[in-house]
């Protein structure tokens, strides 16, 4: 079990699978990209499997999220999730991409065993699109999506960030055509975790203005408490139901009080927060010849000193080094 000083207990592992990405998203690294990890810094496909499996064999993990930078440009990505999902107990298991490449993929990824993806889209307008992630690849991304849905990849659910004088006035739109097609909208708040460190608190779009902007279309019921759970995303019926919508308040309303995860970093480290700004070296073990036993018990030690939350609220607040694309959303 992964426990820590506050009586949390991690049963959801995120894992990057590459801190490589083929979108240059403003609000997570500059336009001329990153210095990647040497192909020998990576985890090789035989690590991450082996590092998931003890996790779920001895840690009590019931989820797995395959993340990146964008985890479909991992060579092995396909053979990853395969022998993932054979492990017993078998885990769930999802992916986040940015849907470039999602229309060749899904069906092999859903084949594999993959139960569900999340795909960042953050504008219905093409040359917003351009602007956001200095790319013109929003067609891309719609095919992608719609892969996702016919290889039965669902729910298939949106993440979408809302930036002021972009996309910020999209809300409602976006809420309308997710629920024309059948996928389950999140808004996430837009993260200090951009490398070139560009983030400021203030004038960025909050859960609130995002609300405020649903309810000029729609009614909002907010979802019971009980079924959220750990959940990131406080969730609303809209008008009435069945269809909801999410929203991911990191920032405004933190909810590090119910956190159950657990990241491994694509160089195999255990970060216990997106915020964190330590890590605790598994791959060094694995490749010293360490047993099992003790790769779990450095695990259970890193997540044993997890922090009480993010300390997004605390004027000392330091943004970690490492931008989002080495992380892992």
């Amino acid at each position: 079990m992964l426990i820590d000083t506050y009586g949390r207990v991690a049963t959801d592992l995120r894992v990057s699978l590459t801190d490589r990405c083929n979108l240059r998203c403003t609000y997570c690294m500059p336009e001329e990209g990153l210095q990647w990890l040497a192909k020998p810094d990576l985890l090789t496909d035989d690590e991450i499997v082996r590092l998931i499996g003890i996790a779920v064999a001895s840690l009590g993990i019931e989820e797995v999220r395959f993340t990146g930078g964008e985890p479909l440009l991992r060579p092995g990505l396909v053979g990853i999730v395969e022998r993932v999902t054979a492990l017993e107990p078998r885990p769930v298991t999802s992916l986040t991409t940015n849907g470039i490449g999602l229309k060749r993929t899904a069906a092999a990824l859903k084949e594999a065993g993959l139960d569900r993806v999340n795909v960042s889209l953050d504008t219905l307008r093409p040359d917003v699109f351009k602007t956001l992630t200095r790319r013109d690849r929003h067609g891309d991304v719609l095919d992608g999506l719609r892969a996702a849905q016919d290889a039965g990849l669902t729910p298939v659910k949106v993440n979408t960030v809302l930036m002021p004088g972009l996309n910020a006035d999209e809300a409602p739109d976006l809420l309308a055509w997710s629920m024309e097609h059948g996928y389950e909208l999140r808004f996430i708040e837009q993260m200090p975790l951009d490398a070139q460190h560009g983030w400021k608190r203030e004038g960025m779009v909050t859960a609130g203005d995002i609300l405020t902007a649903l309810r000029t279309r729609f009614d909002l019921t907010p979802e019971d408490a009980e079924e959220r759970g750990s959940a990131p995303a406080e969730r609303w019926l809209v008008n009435g139901g069945p269809y909801r919508v999410g929203v991911i308040a990191s920032v405004t309303r933190p909810f590090c009080a119910a956190c159950d995860r657990t990241r491994l970093t694509a160089d195999g480290q255990v970060r216990t927060c997106l915020f964190a700004t330590e890590e605790t070296d598994l791959r060094g073990a694995l490749r010293s010849g360490a047993p099992d036993e003790e790769i779990a018990r450095l695990w259970r030690q890193a997540m044993w000193g997890k922090k009480a939350g993010a300390g997004l609220d605390d004027p000392s607040f330091v943004q970690p080094d490492r931008p989002m694309s080495a992380i892992g959303g």
